[in-house]
């Protein structure tokens, strides 16, 4: 039996990534497209000034942004990404991801 488990997604389509999630006023909207015990992956939209608080994961992580712009902070640092830019959020290191305006971005972690 697999372990993956797939979830809002259609094998063998065409998508744009960035039209699978929608902004909603006030909110961060996430939809988790795949997950099991050693990957996952997500989209998120961020409305403007929303905000995942810093944290740390056991797993390395990337984000990719889809659209707009949004500040990721890695330990002391901090960093602006736009539309195609990514970055690797190492394991057990705190991060945290602010919309500094709305934003999508793509979140794939690996355990």
């Amino acid at each position: 039996m697999s372990t993956k488990i797939l979830k809002n997604i259609e094998m063998s389509t065409v998508m744009n990534l960035k039209d699978l999630v929608d902004y909603q006023t006030g909110q961060i909207v996430s939809k988790t497209l795949i997950q099991n015990k050693n990957v996952s992956l997500t989209l998120f939209a961020f409305d403007k000034g929303e905000e995942i608080s810093t944290h740390s994961s056991h797993g390395d992580a990337m984000i990719t942004v889809t659209e707009g712009t949004g500040e990721i902070t890695i330990g002391e640092n901090k960093y602006t990404l736009t539309e195609g830019q990514s970055i690797v959020m190492p394991a057990e290191i705190p991060h945290a991801v602010y919309a500094s305006e709305a934003f999508k971005m793509f979140l794939i972690v690996v355990f």
